[in-house]
């Protein structure tokens, strides 16, 4: 769990650093979920070595709400078909400019459908006037991306629930370290 939160983290700080990603946004959820994941690892942690009930009981309950929602993407982007995953990406594409930005700077393409003159990009291509539109080349990465991130998602999330079931049969154990007349 902490290498995962240490992961996402680290991942995020890399796109940042070299100019993959601009959105503070996107930047900052990664960070921020990657923090969340590290301390909730952290709980249960010390939960475990200090045979604390109460932070095993937190860190099983959280954990579960983890499993129940990465499992809940995972199946989500496994389960998109090509149709869906296009829509997807125009409601991407048209609620937001800087990932817009970032993609035609990226992919060296303009627009989405169609080559607009008319519009403004920040691709190289622009200059020459012989653009591509940037949907056939997201479209050809979106479905391996999300089968991708679906499988790791399902991998870890399977982890969780092992997490969870561990927590939950070893929470009661008593201190073998403590006091034998003491309860739990």
């Amino acid at each position: 769990f902490q290498l995962v939160s240490l992961l996402l983290i680290g991942i995020a700080a890399w796109g940042i650093g070299f100019g993959l990603i601009s959105s503070f946004r996107v930047v900052g959820v990664a960070i921020a979920v990657g923090i969340f994941l590290f301390l909730i690892a952290l709980v249960g942690l010390i939960g475990a070595v200090k045979h604390h009930q109460v932070l095993l009981f937190f860190y099983m309950i959280i954990l579960l709400l983890v499993f129940i929602v990465q499992f809940s993407v995972s199946c989500a982007c496994l389960a998109l078909n090509k149709e869906q995953q296009s829509q997807l990406l125009e409601v991407g594409w048209n609620n937001t400019n800087s990932a817009r930005t970032d993609i035609e700077r990226n992919l060296n393409c303009c627009g989405f459908r169609v080559f607009d003159l008319n519009e403004t990009c920040s691709s190289d291509c622009f200059r020459s006037r012989q653009c591509q539109p940037c949907a056939p080349i997201i479209e050809e990465y979106s479905g391996m991306v999300l089968r991708f991130v679906g499988g790791i998602g399902l991998f870890f999330s399977f982890t969780e629930i092992l997490g969870v079931w561990l927590t939950y049969r070893y929470r009661n154990q008593k201190d073998p370290r403590a006091n034998p007349s003491a309860f739990l």
